[in-house]
Formats: C-alpha cells, sequence, structure tokens
C-alpha cells in the first residue's frame, strides 16, 4: 500500500501524459451538446472520486449530476430516460455487474456512456462509449491508492476540458511535482493520537468531502476504526452530539470557500474538548498536519488524498494490522 500511494505522483504524471485528445474530445461534445441530466456510477473509493466529479461539475458548470442507485437498474429494472443523459463510470478493475449493467442499459437507451478504469479490457470499458484509462498500472494491495487519485485528477481533466479552462489545465500539468511534495509532508501527528482510537469523525466540506469520506474508508479497512466521514455543516447537527472530552476529529480544510467554516469548526470542537486534527496549509493557526497547494485551489483536494495515504498506512502498522490485506476484504468486489 505505502508503495503504491508514493508511486502516485507518477502515476498522475502517467495519465498527463495520455489521451489529451480523448479528453479534448469529450469536452467538445459536451460543450456543443450540453447534457439534459448526469449521473455517476461507481462504488467504494471510485464513488469517492465520483462524487469530487460531481462537486466540480455542479459548483463550475452548474449542472446537476446524481449517484446512481444501481439497483435501479440490477434490481427494480427500472426504465431510466436516457434521451440527453451523461453517464460517468468509476472503477478500478471495471467487473462488477452492478457497473456494466447501468453503462449498457444507459448506452443501448441512446446515452452518451463514459468510463474510467483502471483495466482497459474489462467488461466496463467494454460497455462504454468513451473510456478513459487511469494508468495507474497493477494494484496490489487491497486498499485503493494510486488508482483513486488518478480517478481525481480523470475528473478534474473532464471539467477543464468541458471548461476549455487553460488555468486548471496547466494547474494539472503540475500536480505529479505538488503531489510529491505532499507525499513527504509529515503527520505524525495523526498517528500518535489515533494509535489507540476505536472511533472518529473525518470532516470535509465542498470539494473536500469526497477525501473525507475516503479517509473514512481507509480508516475502517486498513486500521479498524470505526470512522465516519461528515460534512463540516452536517456534523452540527446530530453527529455533534457524540463529541465530547477526547473524542478524536480529523478535519480537512484546504484551500477555498469552505476553509473559514471548517477552521471555526475545529476552533468550537477543541472547545467541546475533542482531539481535533487540523489538516489545513503551512502557517494555518491549529495546523498540526501540513498540506499541500495546488497550482489551482479545486485540485487541492488531491495533494489532501496523497498526503493522508501514508499516514494512515503508517497508523495500521502501529495499530498491528497489516494494510496490505485488511480481513475479510478482496481487490475485486462483484456485486449486483
Amino acid at each position: 500500500m505505502l508503495d503504491e500511494a508514493l508511486s502516485a505522483p507518477h502515476t498522475v504524471g502517467q495519465q498527463m501524459a495520455a489521451d489529451s485528445a480523448g479528453y479534448a474530445a469529450l469536452g467538445r461534445a459536451l460543450r456543443e451538446a450540453p447534457p439534459s441530466a448526469m449521473l455517476t456510477v461507481a462504488r467504494g473509493s471510485s464513488d469517492h472520486a465520483a462524487h469530487y466529479l460531481a462537486y466540480l461539475v455542479m459548483a463550475r458548470l452548474g449542472r446537476l449530476v446524481t449517484s446512481l442507485p444501481m439497483s435501479l437498474i440490477t434490481l427494480y429494472q427500472s426504465r431510466i430516460a436516457c434521451e440527453g443523459l451523461v453517464s460517468l463510470a468509476f472503477s478500478q478493475s471495471g467487473q462488477s455487474p452492478d457497473l456494466v449493467a447501468p453503462t449498457q442499459f444507459f448506452r443501448a437507451g441512446g446515452a452518451r456512456t463514459v468510463a474510467f478504469v483502471n483495466a482497459e479490457n474489462s467488461p466496463l470499458a467494454e460497455a462504454a462509449e468513451f473510456v478513459f484509462g487511469l494508468h495507474a498500472g497493477p494494484e496490489r494491495s487491497v486498499a485503493a491508492t494510486k488508482s483513486y487519485l488518478a480517478q481525481l485528477v480523470a475528473g478534474a481533466r473532464v471539467v477543464a476540458a468541458w471548461q476549455d479552462d487553460d488555468l486548471l489545465q496547466a494547474a494539472l500539468q503540475q500536480l505529479p511535482a505538488v503531489l510529491t511534495q505532499a507525499s513527504q509532508l509529515k503527520w505524525d501527528a495523526a498517528v500518535d493520537a489515533l494509535k489507540d482510537a476505536d472511533r472518529l469523525f473525518v470532516i470535509g466540506r465542498g470539494t473536500g468531502l469526497p477525501v473525507a469520506l475516503e479517509a473514512a474508508l481507509k480508516f475502517k479497512e486498513t486500521c479498524g476504526i470505526q470512522a465516519e466521514a461528515f460534512s463540516g455543516a452536517e456534523v452540527k447537527h446530530g453527529p455533534m452530539a457524540l463529541v465530547d472530552e477526547g473524542y478524536p476529529l480529523l478535519v480537512f480544510a484546504p484551500r477555498g470557500p469552505a476553509q473559514a467554516g471548517l477552521l471555526a469548526l475545529a476552533d468550537e470542537m477543541r472547545g467541546r474538548g475533542a482531539r481535533v486534527l487540523l489538516a489545513a496549509p503551512q502557517g494555518t493557526p491549529g495546523a498540526e498536519l501540513p498540506l499541500a497547494c495546488a497550482g489551482h485551489e479545486d485540485l487541492d483536494p488531491i495533494a489532501v488524498a496523497q498526503s493522508f495515504y501514508p499516514m494512515v498506512e503508517a497508523l495500521a502498522q502501529a495499530r498491528g494490522m497489516n494494510p496490505d490485506e485488511p480481513p475479510h476484504l478482496a481487490k475485486v468486489t462483484k456485486t449486483h
């Protein structure tokens, strides 16, 4: 897991060197015939990456994006209208039937179907009209790292191509260097604070929430910690009732419109006695976990995930667990 996480900057460099014409063609197609509806098709870490793309599309382009409950197709046989629809599927293996079946259904109904997949000869790749490889190479650890980061980058590339945004394109080209820096930042304070934890909140908001969701999943599968992810706004409803003296919270506060509220939340939770681990750009008051900044703040969550992965791998080791082989899990999960 650690080796693969640390190889992500190279993976992203490989991806950025490939498929430029394909992304440009998809961007032109979306500009010339804007979708009347958009949805994502994914599970697990891939679903978290899909949420990031969805948030970028909604925030920057004003198009609503829905996360598809795949059982609508596979179990309930819903006849979802396909006219004007764009479906975007995310997967590492491209093997799960509940990703393949909706993609086949939507394409047969006339929708434009896109797949972002590491296995380019997979059933999902065969089902989709537009296919973009992640170029991550073999990923042997059960816990996805470099493939998740590659999916985040792929989603940002779609948005940059759709908007024909030169600034975002340039920032994407700089990502390998940014991720190398992010992978070297020291998050030892989190390992020390969470070594004996059995529960945890991971807090993010906006474009950072998909990384909080991913982090909570990794805490569960590699460290055996019952971690839950919440928006910085949502946690102030019911979940905050659980926060008492010593309760651990990991707060991701990269740059952007959500940052001020997240910093204020971190201060409030400290006032309740919570053990707050604040991840924010260097120089931010109260930040124990430094964050690297990308060439565009919309890309900062990618750097957050890059810094998180080595820490959670070290935490699993400190807790006496093998992060490469989580109990009861397999690399490829086939659901219906």
